[in-house]
């Protein structure tokens, strides 16, 4: 079976006849097992997905089927799905099962999605190479020496490996469009409530969103009307009226845009020069398809990753304390007494980088330390966030690398933990900003490893978004 990169292939291939849901989901099930070394699912629906295929056949036949009928899913390990293992990629969740599905999730089954399995992630979502995961590191299909990105990392490989043809993430300060770029696939991050956060198990929640990782903007598009819209289950999501944005993508794809690239990004000193040149081609790309394409200042650049791991830590250390080894989940046999169950429980359950981000979120919340570092913190992100929105008041797009290099070495960054949190250097402005952001791929370095464009707009302006990232992979495509 040919390589689908997008739904509306599978479509055409449905209704010709060419292939049916059972085929698709055996061809995927078999690159599954053939490719089970890149560790991209923690666990796979074999029997259920091909039971939802038939079920799904039989309303295409009868004219009764979805909209996602054909589309095969993966779910990153954070996104319930009821009577499902639900782990974040952690041993404290050990033999949890969900006893609900996500709203997202839901909305996507309703439209007959197939879902094939849950997949590998960066432990509670805390990380930039998916390393971190108690289920060891899913491996980046270009080099298998190379890690994947994070936390989606899992997500990503799948739809990069052809596991599935979209994968569900969430992103918290770049986790769906880092690994995007890393392995040179789609990721979108949506505005800030556009999706229910509803059964998705928290990371921070003033950061957290559900977005899908696609090989098409098309899919992209579709995947986010789905999910979006309002939901009774959680006061956060908004109830804006969601846009038609997978019909809407051609109504603004021939319109002249002012674009602003953040020169702070490409003189950064921590930029890799490929990325760089590449980047500088795009823009270039751009100017010559009409565009206007100018230079501004973001003078924060410094100041967005330490603001981002304090509040995100702040917030981490609060949600995650309901993990203690009483209700679900992991429960030490070493405990002697109860206080020793829950330190002993919470010791081996969470990982190492986990614990660290406990730690340093319950010290900025300490009384001594609260208006040093949280305080000072939530001021810096509404000054962060006002010239974000000042700036995009100014340009209808920002456009920047979404990581300061292509994948790095697995292990490559074991002793420096700073290396590691600067990879989200230019993918958390969006997320401390709350608006919509997305990964597009515009090459690839000389070794072959994938580059990604970031590009920021508006709150809630998805649709301009979609059409205009569906331009960039059309036209603005960079070759090395």
């Amino acid at each position: 079976m040919k390589r689908y990169n997008s739904l509306s292939e599978v479509h055409q291939d449905l209704a010709n006849g060419t292939t049916t849901c059972r085929d698709l989901v055996h061809y995927y099930l078999d690159n599954i097992e053939r490719k089970k070394h890149l560790n991209a699912y923690l666990e796979v629906y074999a029997a259920e997905a091909l039971a939802k295929a038939d079920e799904v056949d039989q309303k295409l036949a009868h004219g009764t089927a979805g909209r996602l009928a054909g589309m095969v899913l993966g779910l990153k390990d954070v996104l319930a799905y009821q009577g499902h293992s639900l782990q974040s990629s952690s041993k404290i969740l050990t033999g949890f099962k969900s006893l609900f599905t996500a709203t997202a999730v839901q909305r996507l089954l309703d439209e007959d999605a197939i879902i094939i399995g849950r997949q590998n992630c960066d432990e509670f979502a805390m990380g930039a190479s998916n390393e971190t995961s108690a289920f060891g590191p899913t491996l980046n299909e270009a080099d298998p020496t190379r890690v994947p990105g994070g936390s989606s990392g899992g997500s990503a490989v799948a739809v990069q490996a052809d596991l599935c043809l979209a994968s569900i993430g969430s992103d918290t300060g770049g986790s769906v469009r880092q690994p995007a770029a890393f392995c040179g696939v789609i990721g979108l991050k949506p505005t800030y409530s556009r999706i229910s956060r509803y059964g998705l198990i928290a990371y921070a929640s003033s950061f957290d969103q559900i977005g899908p990782i696609t090989r098409s903007v098309d899919d992209a598009a579709l995947l986010l009307e789905i999910m979006a819209g309002a939901d009774d289950y959680d006061s956060t999501a908004s109830r804006r009226e969601v846009p038609a944005y997978s019909q809407l993508l051609e109504n603004e794809s021939e319109q002249k845009y002012r674009i602003g690239y953040i020169s702070d990004t490409l003189e950064n000193e921590g930029l890799d020069s490929e990325i760089r040149e590449t980047i500088q081609g795009a823009i270039q790309n751009l100017r010559e398809d009409g565009h206007t394409v100018e230079s501004v200042d973001f003078h924060y650049l410094d100041y967005i990753v330490p603001t981002y791991y304090i509040l995100t830590t702040a917030e981490a250390s609060s949600n995650l304390s309901r993990f203690d080894g009483v209700k679900y989940g992991y429960r030490s046999g070493e405990a002697t007494d109860l206080l020793s169950m829950y330190k002993k429980s919470r010791a081996e359950g969470f990982g190492h980088e986990v614990q660290k981000r406990i730690m340093l979120g319950t010290f900025v919340l300490s009384a001594d330390y609260y208006d040093a570092y949280y305080t000072k913190a939530q001021k810096v992100r509404r000054i962060i966030k006002e010239k974000t929105e000042e700036l995009l008041e100014q340009f209808d797009f920002l456009i920047m690398p979404t990581s300061p290099t292509t994948a790095f070495p697995l292990g490559g960054n074991p002793t420096d933990p700073l290396a590691i949190y600067l990879a989200d250097i230019f993918t958390v402005q969006a997320s401390l900003a709350g608006v919509p952001a997305i990964s597009v791929p515009v090459g690839a370095d000389k070794q072959g490893l994938p580059i990604g464009m970031q590009i920021l707009t508006k709150s809630f302006a998805e649709t301009k978004l979609l059409a205009f990232s569906k331009s960039v992979t059309e036209k603005i495509i960079i070759t090395t």
